[in-house]
């Protein structure tokens, strides 16, 4: 079995370069989700990026070389920037390839989505937490946002662009998964993003599943992804559970009868199944090797660096230092790509290379960002099959 089977990898070193900037363009939105990483605002900081410091980052991004980034603008509501077509197009005309990540308001209209369209966005994420407005709009805080969710994701395809639906797993929804699941399925996705919260911004750690509940959710989402092709974030142990699962099919062995679940796991895989959707060969996506600092970056509206936006620890700032600088010098960033220097069961993990756990989630919940990853409920060294290999060099 080869990494390289299971997982997706930059065609350049995540040393040098990232594979996905993001750029919070504001952190003003309309909305009130009660998960929020940004604690967004109705209304712009003063001290954000202004047009022509926006226009140097995205030229700062260029500088990585070809081939380049991908670049996303998110906020908050990036729709609440009204220079947001413009700094769109000027990414496009450099080469990058834009995508924009906006808030279900009154501000997704298909006017602006098709000038952002024209302006060079090819990919629109928006997000879906629930399959009925009662799910999804207590968890957003704003009534009506499921029902404008789905209107924009039919705008994104009428338009020629690709979709992205990009859901937070947390207790509000874990008995509507399956539901959820079938409503993404529906909407044609380019990816499902499946994102396990985190104790930052507004989020609280009593909202987050616990490991062996995670652990089950992760099993499930193997198998959904036969279906519809997915990637996880702040979930990197999906990585290993697929090693994990690959290698028990590679010698025969059905991977539901092998591992000690949560019950949940045969809640799920029952329920999935009895839908019947067929796997499709198209929807089987191997998950990017990226984590945080490695191969990835956020950069705030204020125009500070940090290796993830759910990573709270400065960088700098591209307002006194490039970014290309900061992202391949930051003594921080150097260590997070170290996977030597991970600590506790990370640290023993035979899989750390594949999946290194969620930096966030230690640094959250744990005040160490090298520490292991609470949510994950593995023990080091307790799969053991003669043939698996697991090394991502």
């Amino acid at each position: 079995m080869g990494t390289h089977q299971l997982l997706r990898f930059p065609k350049q070193s995540t040393q040098e370069r990232p594979f996905l900037v993001i750029w919070e363009v504001t952190q003003a939105c309309d909305l009130a989700c009660i998960h929020c990483r940004a604690s967004a605002m109705p209304e712009a900081h003063p001290l954000a990026l202004n047009h022509a410091q926006g226009r140097a980052l995205i030229e700062q991004v260029q500088e990585f070389g070809a081939p380049y980034p991908l670049l996303v603008f998110t906020g908050g509501d990036p729709f609440k920037r009204p220079d947001l077509c413009d700094l769109v197009a000027y990414a496009r005309s450099l080469g990058l390839t834009p995508a924009i990540s906006p808030s279900a308001t009154p501000l997704l209209t298909r006017d602006r989505l098709q000038a952002l369209r024209d302006a060079g966005a090819r990919v629109a994420s928006l997000s879906l937490d629930g399959s009925s407005a009662e799910v999804h709009d207590r968890f957003r805080g704003v009534s009506g946002t499921f029902e404008k969710t789905l209107a924009g994701c039919e705008l994104v395809h009428e338009l020629g662009m690709k979709l992205q639906i990009n859901t937070t797993v947390s207790r509000h929804n874990l008995n509507d998964l399956i539901q959820l699941a079938a409503l993404v399925h529906a909407q044609r996705v380019m990816t499902w993003s499946v994102f396990f919260l985190v104790a930052t911004g507004r989020a609280q750690s009593e909202q987050a599943l616990d490991p062996d509940e995670l652990e089950a959710v992760l099993h499930w989402l193997a198998e959904v992804s036969q279906c519809i092709p997915l990637k996880t974030t702040e979930g990197h142990q999906y990585k290993r559970v697929l090693f994990m699962r690959q290698a028990l099919r590679d010698q025969g062995l059905k991977p539901e009868l092998f591992f000690q679940l949560h019950p949940l796991h045969r809640e799920l895989q029952q329920a999935w199944r009895s839908l019947g959707f067929e796997p499709r060969a198209a929807a089987r996506r191997a998950p990017m090797h990226i984590n945080s600092a490695d191969g990835f970056v956020f950069v705030s509206h204020l125009g500070d660096v940090f290796p993830s936006g759910f990573l709270p620890l400065r960088a700098g700032n591209v307002k006194q230092q490039r970014l290309p600088e900061i992202y391949r010098d930051s003594p921080l960033f150097n260590q997070l790509r170290d996977s030597g220097q991970l600590k506790g069961r990370c640290g023993r993990c035979e899989f750390r290379e594949v999946c290194g756990g969620s930096r966030s989630r230690a640094y959250a919940l744990l005040g160490d960002p090298l520490a292991e990853d609470p949510s994950c409920s593995y023990q080091p060294g307790s799969f053991r099959l003669p043939d698996l290999q697991v090394s991502a060099s």
